[in-house]
């Protein structure tokens, strides 16, 4: 009798999101590869595409001065409350997604609760919007099924008249002073790959960081963390030595989707080589070497945010463009310029403005030249 109304039961939701298939995904212009990314899916493997998080706005608010823990308490009819971890989460929520992993489609003020959203009746009429339950399990099911290995509702839930796993007072006093290690950047790492023209991908972290100006996100997209832990085998990544090649099992498209967003037009040679590269060098990259004013920049400051770099004019007034007696401080050169040359035009020294090039004194002088005769006083080198 239960198997009867078991199948009955699926009969009749098969039945009812059938229709609202037809009533909403004509009208939200929604279709089956709207959401999943194989041609039949399935139960046990329904192809589910990961939310677009990239169009999907929040607020930042610091780990530190979040919620402690939360009760997750509307879906309470078969199980016990869920006391939520926050902060802890919201901790290593910042290695990766930060806020918007969880709360996306936010406001600019206070951060909503999840129920403001996501209904907590199934029968609702957008179904490209999942209920409550639905949202919930999906930002939760995938990283602790991949730490745990287990499909255990119990994990997390506690049924109804059993013991609860343990009270929200007591857990928030459990946790109120612990947080998660702070991890270690790797100035430098040597990948091995099978890559045979080019068995090595030597990785700058910091430079990545510090010079191109790359965020966290802008690499660790959509991890979780069973990349570092897992249940049955910890696989936390330490490097013993950066000058020793390093082997992590991944399949081709993991190891390149974190470097495509910037380098997928670039040629496989420029990150492969027989042996460990050097750290980035302007000069040798490019053939211009920075000089003392602009090696300490970032990248950015230069070419922009969009870590597309391409030549630049490396002409001075490309951007320096509003350069003009009276603006610019000519000491930071190294060089003072004496009275007789404080107010003269940039250009009667620098011809056509190339302030790379040495200054000439024949505009003026017919018994001058530069460096032998200098139009002031060497001074300390500003920075």
């Amino acid at each position: 009798m239960k198997k009867i109304i078991f199948i009955i039961a699926i009969f009749s939701t098969a039945i009812y999101s059938q229709k609202q298939i037809k009533k909403n995904h004509p009208v939200t212009n929604l279709t089956c590869k709207t959401c999943h990314s194989c041609e039949v899916p399935t139960r046990k493997d329904p192809c589910l595409k990961p939310c677009p998080r990239a169009s999907m706005v929040t607020v930042y608010e610091p780990a530190e001065k979040t919620r402690n823990v939360v009760s997750l308490n509307e879906l309470s009819k078969k199980y016990n409350p869920v006391i939520f971890q926050h902060r802890i989460h919201a901790q290593m929520s910042e290695m990766s997604g930060g806020c918007a992993t969880c709360h996306h489609y936010n406001t600019s003020g206070p951060i909503q609760p999840c129920k403001n959203c996501h209904l907590i009746n199934r029968k609702r009429d957008d179904i490209s919007k999942p209920d409550l339950e639905a949202a919930y399990h999906r930002q939760c099911i995938s990283c602790h099924r991949e730490w745990s290995h287990s499909n255990s509702c119990l994990s997390c839930h506690s049924l109804k008249n059993s013991p609860q796993i343990q009270s929200e007072v007591t857990l928030s006093k459990t946790l109120e002073s612990k947080t998660h290690p702070k991890l270690v950047e790797p100035k430098k790492i040597i990948f091995a790959t099978k890559y045979n023209e080019g068995k090595l991908v030597t990785f700058y972290h910091e430079e990545h960081i510090n010079l191109f100006g790359a965020k966290c996100i802008d690499c660790h997209q959509q991890q979780n963390c069973s990349m570092c832990h897992d249940k049955d085998k910890i696989k936390t990544y330490t490097q013993q030595n950066e000058n020793l090649p390093v082997n992590i099992q991944r399949n081709k498209a993991e190891h390149h989707k974190p470097c495509f967003s910037c380098h997928q037009k670039d040629n496989c040679n420029l990150c492969h080589k027989q042996k460990a590269a050097a750290s980035f060098n302007h000069e040798t990259r490019t053939g211009w070497a920075l000089n003392s004013f602009h090696e300490k920049l970032s990248c950015d400051k230069c070419h922009g945010t969009s870590y597309k770099f391409e030549k630049l004019d490396n002409n001075c007034i490309s951007c320096h463009k509003d350069w003009k007696v009276g603006t610019f401080n000519h000491q930071i050169t190294g060089l003072k310029l004496d009275e007789n040359h404080a107010e003269v035009d940039c250009g009667d020294c620098h011809k056509d403005k190339a302030f790379s090039k040495p200054p000439i004194c024949s505009n003026c002088h017919d018994d001058k030249s530069f460096p032998k005769d200098k139009p002031g006083k060497l001074v300390k080198l500003l920075k």
